[in-house]
């Protein structure tokens, strides 16, 4: 349990993978948690293909239970988390005047509920050893709202807004909570390549950055 472990919660071949193989690389033990077992399979494979010691873990973020017990086994398998990223997201695309309410509660409940939740399992231990980093993926749409996309803009600031009275609580206590916004469409190839995000993130885990990275296009 002496080895660095970061645990990436919503695991896909974006972001999350990007990220995986930046701390992988620098020694990092990947611990993956995605909803289907299927998708963790294929990402953690990936991973120990490039040498990285990487598992993957079944886990709903609108599931407490599930979450609770996710949580509970990395510890116990490996100790306290030294990062999490917590890299999931729910977009209903609709103005707000024809927005369904249970749509954006459900969007809510992954884009900032889940990451609260998350947060909430992994600070205690943390906050006892007096270190450790909580990084969340935002978007520009919490800064720059856009009509036809209400729900990820309100979701998208709500999360802003989570990252900072996070950081504020917990910053004496050793804490670096922070957040990338990513302001574009993630593809490889581009300047939104998922190896050039991951950058954002160790940049803020190492102190590089602090608060928030704002990865806009130049």
């Amino acid at each position: 349990m002496n080895k660095k472990c970061v645990a990436i919660v919503g695991a896909g071949p974006g972001v999350s993978a990007g990220v995986a193989r930046k701390f992988g690389a620098n020694g990092f033990t990947v611990i993956l948690l995605a909803r289907t077992l299927e998708s963790l399979q294929l990402r953690v494979s990936e991973l120990q293909d490039a040498g990285i010691e990487a598992h993957g873990i079944v886990a709903d973020v609108t599931d407490p239970q599930s979450l609770q017990s996710a949580f509970g086994r990395i510890q116990a398998e490996h100790g306290i988390l030294d990062v999490l990223v917590y890299n999931v997201g729910a977009n209903t695309i609709a103005n707000p005047s024809a927005l369904d309410a249970a749509d954006l509660t459900r969007d809510f409940a992954v884009n900032v509920v889940g990451a609260l939740s998350c947060a909430q399992l992994v600070a205690p231990a943390m906050t006892t050893r007096g270190s450790g980093s909580i990084l969340f993926t935002g978007g520009l749409l919490g800064l720059n709202p856009v009509a036809s996309r209400a729900s990820a803009s309100i979701s998208k600031a709500g999360l802003r807004n989570l990252t900072f009275t996070l950081a504020d609580e917990l910053a004496a206590q050793g804490l670096n909570v922070g957040t990338v916004t990513i302001g574009g469409a993630v593809q490889t190839g581009t300047f939104f390549d998922p190896d050039l995000i991951a950058e954002a993130y160790w940049d803020l885990h190492s102190g590089k950055s602090a608060g928030e990275v704002l990865y806009v296009q130049p």
